[in-house]
C-alpha cells in the first residue's frame, strides 16, 4: 500500500466523468488499498479514485464503522433531507453548507465484482451522494448554500 497524492480543486481530472470498472486486476485492487490508506491518513471519510487522478468508478468510504467499497456505484433511491457542514479533501481547510438527502440506497459491485446494495442515513449518506459526485465530475461547492469558510485541521472531518 501507498499513499496516493490527493488532487486539489482546480486540478482538470476532478471535472472528467470517470469510466466504469469492467474487472477486477491486481492493479485495481492496489488502488483500492492505496485509496483507503491516503483517506485514513488524510483524516477523511471518503474518497473517490479521479481524487487520486484515476478515472475509474471507485468510492471508498469509512464513517467510523468500517470500510465502504464501491465500484461502479449507482444511486438507486433517495429520500429526506438534511442539511449540514460538508468538506473535501481535494478542497482542503474548507467548508460549505450544503443539503442532501438524508436516506440513499445504492447499487453497486465488490472488491469481487458482486452486485451489492448499500443503504445509509445522515453521514453515510451524506458521504455516499458527496464521493459519487465526484464521479460525474462534479464537486460540492456547486452546491454550498451562501459561502465557502476556513475550518481548523484540527479535528475536522471531510468527504
Amino acid at each position: 500500500m501507498a499513499l496516493r497524492q490527493i488532487r486539489i480543486m482546480g486540478d482538470a481530472i476532478l471535472e472528467k466523468v470517470c469510466r466504469p470498472v469492467k474487472e477486477m486486476t491486481p492493479r485495481t485492487k492496489t488502488l483500492i488499498d492505496d485509496m483507503l490508506e491516503t483517506m485514513y491518513d488524510a483524516n477523511g471519510v471518503g474518497l473517490a479514485a479521479p481524487q487520486v487522478g484515476i478515472l475509474k468508478r471507485i468510492v471508498v468510504i469509512d464513517i467510523g464503522e468500517g470500510p465502504v467499497i464501491l465500484i461502479n456505484p449507482v444511486i438507486l433511491e433517495t429520500s429526506g433531507e438534511q442539511t449540514g457542514q460538508e468538506g473535501c479533501l481535494s478542497l482542503p481547510g474548507q467548508a460549505g453548507i450544503v443539503t442532501r438527502p438524508n436516506y440513499v440506497k445504492v447499487r453497486a459491485q465488490n472488491t469481487d465484482m458482486e452486485e451489492i446494495e448499500v443503504e445509509g442515513t445522515e453521514l453515510l449518506a451524506r458521504a455516499i451522494c458527496h464521493e459519487c459526485d465526484h464521479l460525474e465530475g462534479n464537486m460540492y461547492v456547486n452546491l454550498v448554500e451562501g459561502d465557502l469558510f476556513d475550518v481548523t485541521a484540527e479535528g475536522e472531518e471531510d468527504d
